[in-house]
């Protein structure tokens, strides 16, 4: 393989072969997709973090009207082919797109942040990154992560609504309850207190019923993605490099922003 650091992402993951969720094929990231007239290649942290599921949850709220831009999407996550298959199943995102990089060894040809990485000579690896994930998810050595998580508690004004008002919301240890109940916080047509807050507990639930499936090496995860949008030449668009836990969008408020080209896709549905 080459120098990492002097090859462009696209190089990189057009040369970068992994494990293909929907038929366990190793391949290239980008194979099929010469042809795109937009790529857009998720980088995703371990397959169980929050920026993990919230992204695709985002992707998958917008698919028709993002089908309707021509976009090709790729996505690839540190874990093995199980860990794949059980985040498709819960978020619906095709295994025929998803790639698993089990030792994030992409993330680091990229460049892309590995977290904190503080280290006491009495732990293992996965206890240090245990340790390091705690410190980054109380802000340390994560810019951004405590003002995201209060966000997700007192709403966004600026954010579209998250959940319907008619759908029946389940998040244990939370009792079933219908959507309208956050009417109760403000209204509707914006992302109401504890709107966020309650997906991400629904997230957070499904990762620990399923721990060892979903992070089969602890060891990883710290590891932050990175978003990389490319033309049919290969060209980089935009790229972002996340930088903290629940820091995987540039404006968290509307993460998909950067794609549209009519922002009035992004307004509640």
């Amino acid at each position: 393989m080459g120098d990492s650091l002097s090859m462009t992402p696209y190089s990189l993951l057009k040369q970068a072969q992994r494990q293909r969720v929907s038929d366990g094929q190793h391949i290239s990231i980008v194979d099929g997709c010469d042809s795109a007239d937009r790529l857009l290649v998720m980088v995703l942290p371990q397959l169980g973090d929050f920026d993990s599921l919230e992204y695709i949850w985002w992707l998958q709220r917008y698919a028709e009207q993002l089908q309707s831009l021509k976009l090709t999407i790729r996505a690839v996550g540190i874990g093995d082919r199980t860990s794949g298959e059980q985040f498709c199943t819960y978020t619906n995102f095709s295994p025929e797109r998803l790639f698993v990089d089990p030792t994030a060894e992409l993330h680091q040809q990229l460049g892309l942040y590995s977290g904190l990485s503080l280290k006491l000579p009495t732990l293992s690896p996965a206890q240090t990154a245990w340790l390091n994930l705690m410190l980054m998810c109380a802000g340390v050595g994560s810019p951004g992560t405590l003002a995201e998580v209060f966000r997700g508690y007192r709403g966004d004004r600026n954010a579209p609504q998250l959940i319907a008002d008619d759908e029946i919301v389940k998040a244990f240890p939370l009792p079933a309850f219908k959507g309208s109940f956050f009417k109760l916080a403000g209204g509707t047509g914006f992302q109401r207190p504890f709107e966020l807050a309650t997906l991400r507990l629904r997230n957070m639930t499904e990762v620990l019923s399923h721990w060892k499936i979903y992070v089969p090496n602890a060891a990883y995860l710290t590891q932050r993605g990175g978003t990389f949008l490319f033309n049919s030449n290969g060209d980089l668009l935009y790229e972002h490099r996340d930088q903290g836990i629940l820091g995987f969008a540039a404006d968290m408020s509307n993460p998909l922003s950067f794609l549209l080209e009519n922002l009035s896709l992004l307004q509640p549905q």
